[in-house]
C-alpha cells in the first residue's frame, strides 16, 4: 500500500521537470530570438570581414587595403571618375573588376560556381552615396539591384557593395553625391584622393589566420609519402613517413592531387594544384571638387585675351593701313 503512493509522488515530480523543463526551452528560444531582433549582430561574411578584421580603415599606414590579407593573388582593378566634379552634383563613379567568365572558383564544400565580386570604395570626407531621390532616371537603370553598405556609422564615404555575381557585375556604377563647401565650412574646394580595393573570387585565408580550400597545400615535412586515403565528404589524408615517425596531411574537398604513393616530397612541397582563380586589385585616383566661381572667372579671363588679342590684330591692321596710306603720299 506504501508502494503505489510513492509512485504516485515520483510521477508527479516527473511531470514537474518536465513541465519545467519546456517552459525554460520556450524562455531561451523566445529570449534568443527577441535578442536578434533587438540586438542583431553583424554578419560575420564577404566582404563585411574588412570591417571585422579593420573596423577604424580599410586602409593600412602603407597604402595597401586589408582585403589583400585574405585575397592573395593580385589582379586588375580600375575606377573611373571625372577630373573634376561641381559641389552637390551627383556623378558615376564606374569600378571595373575583369577575368575570364569562363573560369570557376573552388566552393566550401569542394565544387566548382562562378565568381562572385565585390568592393570598398574610399571617398574623400563629404562625398557620399547619392540618395535615390537625387539619382538621374538613367544612372538608376544601372544601379538597380545594388545595396550600397556603410563602411561604419561615422564613416558614410567609406562603401562597400558585395558579394554580386561576377557574370553580371564586372562592372559597378556607384552614385555618388559630391559636398557643398557652401553650406559645409568643413569641405574645402581642391583635389582629393579616391581608393579602390576590388575583388573577385574567394580568399586564400580566412580572418581567423586558418587556410580555405582555395588554396595551396603543401608538405609540412620532408619524407615519403606512403598512403593516400579519400574521406567520405571528399578531400584526402596524405600519410608522409619521416625517418622518425609519420605524419597525416589533411587536405580539404577542392583542391586537386599532384602527388602519388611513394613519392618523395621536401618540406614545403606542393601537394595539391591552385585552385584559386580570382584575387585582389587597388586603385588610387584623384577628383578635383571644382568652385564654380573659380570657372566662371577662368571663362571671364579666357574671353578678356580672346578680345585682347582680336583688338590687337584689328589695331594692327588700321596702322598698316595708315603706314600704307603715308607711304603714298
Amino acid at each position: 500500500m506504501r508502494t503505489f503512493p510513492n509512485i504516485l509522488a515520483i510521477g508527479t515530480k516527473v511531470q514537474k521537470a518536465i513541465t519545467t523543463t519546456m517552459l525554460v526551452g520556450i524562455v531561451t528560444l523566445v529570449t534568443f530570438v527577441f535578442s536578434d531582433l533587438v540586438l542583431p549582430q553583424a554578419a560575420a561574411a564577404y566582404p563585411f570581414w574588412a570591417q571585422a578584421t579593420a573596423p577604424e580603415t580599410p586602409r593600412e599606414a602603407t597604402g595597401r587595403i586589408v582585403c589583400a590579407n585574405c585575397h592573395l593573388a593580385e589582379k586588375a582593378a580600375e575606377v573611373e571618375i571625372p577630373q573634376s566634379v561641381l559641389p552637390d552634383t551627383v556623378f558615376e563613379a564606374v569600378v571595373k573588376i575583369p577575368y575570364d567568365l569562363d573560369s570557376q572558383q573552388v566552393l566550401g564544400d569542394g565544387s566548382k560556381g562562378g565568381l562572385n565580386v565585390g568592393a570598398v570604395l574610399m571617398l574623400p570626407e563629404g562625398f557620399k552615396i547619392a540618395p535615390e531621390d537625387r539619382i538621374p532616371e538613367e544612372m538608376l537603370e544601372e544601379v538597380e539591384g545594388l545595396y550600397f553598405l556603410p563602411y561604419s556609422e561615422e564613416k558614410e564615404n567609406w562603401v562597400l557593395v558585395g558579394p554580386l555575381p561576377g557574370e553580371a557585375y564586372q562592372e559597378i556604377v556607384f552614385p555618388v553625391l559630391s559636398p557643398d563647401p557652401n553650406t559645409d565650412k568643413n569641405i574645402n574646394f581642391g583635389k582629393y584622393q579616391v581608393h579602390l580595393g576590388a575583388n573577385r573570387g574567394r580568399g586564400q585565408i580566412y580572418p581567423t589566420g586558418d587556410s580555405s580550400n582555395n588554396n595551396v597545400f603543401k608538405a609540412s615535412v620532408a619524407g615519403t609519402i606512403s598512403s593516400i586515403s579519400e574521406d567520405e565528404i571528399g578531400g584526402y589524408e596524405v600519410t608522409i613517413d619521416t625517418e622518425n615517425d609519420s605524419v597525416i596531411e589533411t587536405i580539404p574537398p577542392g583542391p586537386e592531387l599532384i602527388v602519388s604513393e611513394g613519392e618523395e616530397v621536401e618540406t614545403g612541397a606542393a601537394l595539391t594544384n591552385n585552385p584559386n582563380v580570382g584575387g585582389f586589385g587597388q586603385k588610387d585616383v584623384e577628383v578635383v571638387l571644382q568652385s564654380p566661381t573659380r570657372i566662371k572667372f577662368l571663362i571671364l579671363f579666357l574671353s578678356g585675351i580672346m578680345l585682347a588679342q582680336i583688338f590687337l590684330v584689328i589695331k594692327k591692321k588700321q596702322v598698316e593701313t595708315v603706314q600704307a596710306a603715308e607711304m603714298e603720299f
